[in-house]
C-alpha cells in the first residue's frame, strides 16, 4: 500500500456510462470477467423465472379464458362484443407471462450492469489510492483457515498494493452442506505479506462472538491458549502452539498489543506462514468510503510494527536440524576418519569452504511444531445443542405435562 494520500472519491463521484461500459469491455477482452450471463447464478435464476412463469402462467391462461369466455356468453347477443373479449382472453394471457419473462431479463441484466459499475468504481478507487484491483479470483492460493474450508471458495473486488509491502482487500465466500442444507459463508479478509515465516497464532476477538462460541469456522485445543498482560485478553483470545509461549510474548509486546485493542479489536487475526490475516463476517471490499478509511487506519497502524517481528527466529530449527543429523546414518563419518589423521586435513575434509567467523542464528522458519495450531472439539456449541435437543425431545413425548402434572396437587 503506497503512501500517497486517501483518496476516496471515486467510490462516490458521477461515472461515465460511457466509460463504465469500455472498462466493462476491456476486462471481457482480458478474461478477468465473462458475459451478463456467465454467471450461475443468474442462469439459474432465468431457468427458475421460465418454469415459475410456464406453469402458473398456463394456470393464469385457462382462468381467464373461463372468465372471458362466461363473460362472453352473458353478452348482449351482439357478436362484436364477445369476439373482442375472446380476443383479449387469447392475447391478455401471453402479454403477462411475455412481460414478466422480459422484467425477469431486465433485472439480470441491470444487475449486471450495477456490477460493472461497482467494478469501474473500485479500479479508479485502486488507481486513486496506489493499489491495483481484480474483479474476481477462483480458489485463492491463501494459507488462512477460512481458504480451506468448504467448496465453491472464490475472492471477489480484490484491491492490491505492493509497497511497502503486499497486503490484500477482498471479500471471499465458500460453501458448506448440500441441498436443502447448503450455507454460502461470506468473509471480509485482509491479507499482509510478512517479512518471515511465524508460528501459527490465533487471535480471537471476543467481541464479535456468539452465543455458541467463536465465530471463526476453525476451534482450537484449550491448552494451547496463552494469557498475556493488562486487559488484551479481555479483547481477544490468543491462540499459539505448545512451546511457543516465549515465541509469541516476543512478538506480541506491549506496544503491539496497543495496536491491536485500538485498531483491529473487531477483528479476527491469524498469522500463519509468513502471512497476517484480518477477518471480518462482513463486506470489506464495498463502495463505502467509512469501511475503507477504517481498513486503511488498521493497516496502517500495524504496518510500521512488522519490522520488529522480521527478526523472529525460531530456535527450535537448529534442535531439529541437530536432531536430524544424529539420527541420519553415516553423519559425521567422513570428519572423524580425517580427525584419526591429520587434524589440517580434518578442517579441510570437513569444511570444503571458508565458514563465516561470526556465530549467526538459525535462518527464516518455523519448526514443524510450530506451523499449525492443533484443532479442538466446540465443546461449548455442542453442550447448547444438546441442551436444546433435550428441551425438544422432551416436549415432544409430553415430559413437561408429566413433570407439572406430578407437582400439582
Amino acid at each position: 500500500m503506497s503512501a500517497v494520500p486517501f483518496d476516496p472519491r471515486p467510490l462516490v463521484e458521477p461515472v461515465d456510462r460511457n466509460a463504465v461500459r469500455e472498462y466493462t469491455r476491456r476486462l471481457r477482452q482480458s478474461g478477468a470477467v465473462g458475459s451478463v450471463f456467465s454467471s450461475g447464478a443468474r442462469t439459474v435464476a432465468i431457468i427458475m423465472g421460465a418454469a415459475f412463469f410456464i406453469v402458473f402462467g398456463s394456470v393464469f391462461i385457462t382462468v381467464a379464458a373461463s372468465i372471458l369466455s362466461a363473460l362472453a356468453s352473458i353478452g348482449s347477443g351482439d357478436i362484436g362484443g364477445p369476439l373482442i373479449i375472446s380476443a383479449i382472453g387469447a392475447v391478455l394471457p401471453i402479454l403477462v407471462v411475455g412481460g414478466a419473462m422480459a422484467a425477469i431479463v431486465i433485472a439480470v441484466v441491470r444487475g449486471g450492469l450495477g456490477g460493472q459499475e461497482r467494478w469501474y468504481r473500485l479500479s479508479r478507487f485502486a488507481a486513486a489510492n496506489g493499489m491495483t484491483f481484480l474483479p474476481s479470483l477462483p480458489a485463492p492460493a491463501l494459507p488462512g483457515m477460512i481458504f480451506n474450508v468448504g467448496g465453491a471458495r472464490s475472492s471477489s473486488d480484490l484491491v492490491r498494493g505492493e509497497e511497502p509491502r503486499f497486503v490484500e482487500f477482498a471479500n471471499y465466500q465458500y460453501t458448506t452442506g448440500s441441498g436443502k442444507n447448503r450455507t454460502t459463508h461470506r468473509w471480509g479478509y485482509v491479507a499482509i505479506k510478512l517479512d518471515v515465516p511465524l508460528p501459527n497464532i490465533v487471535l480471537d476477538a471476543t467481541s464479535n462472538n456468539s452465543l455458541f462460541g467463536s465465530n471463526l469456522p476453525a476451534t482450537f485445543d484449550r491448552d494451547q491458549k496463552l494469557s498475556l498482560e493488562g486487559d488484551f485478553d479481555q479483547h481477544f483470545s490468543l491462540y499459539c502452539p505448545e512451546g511457543y509461549e516465549q515465541d509469541a510474548l516476543y512478538l506480541f509486546t506491549p506496544d503491539i498489543m496497543a495496536r491491536f485493542i485500538d485498531h483491529a479489536a473487531a477483528l479476527d487475526v491469524e498469522i500463519v506462514d509468513d502471512w497476517l490475516f484480518l477477518y471480518g463476517k462482513r463486506e470489506f471490499s464495498s463502495l463505502d468510503p467509512a469501511t475503507w478509511a477504517w481498513l486503511f487506519s488498521v493497516v496502517a497502524a500495524l504496518l510500521d510494527k512488522f519490522a520488529q517481528w522480521a527478526r523472529w527466529r525460531d530456535e527450535k530449527l537448529q534442535t531439529d536440524a541437530a536432531a536430524f543429523g544424529a539420527a541420519t546414518p553415516g553423519a559425521g563419518v567422513a570428519g572423524v576418519a580425517a580427525v584419526a589423521g591429520d587434524p589440517a586435513s580434518a578442517t579441510a575434509t570437513a569444511l570444503p569452504f571458508a565458514a563465516p567467523t561470526q556465530a549467526l542464528g538459525p535462518p527464516p522458519g518455523v519448526a514443524l511444531s510450530g506451523r499449525r495450531l492443533k484443532r479442538g472439539v466446540p465443546w461449548g456449541a455442542i453442550v447448547v445443542l444438546g441442551v436444546f435437543a433435550a428441551f425438544w425431545l422432551a416436549g415432544q413425548f409430553g415430559l413437561f405435562e408429566v413433570f407439572f402434572g406430578m407437582l400439582s396437587p
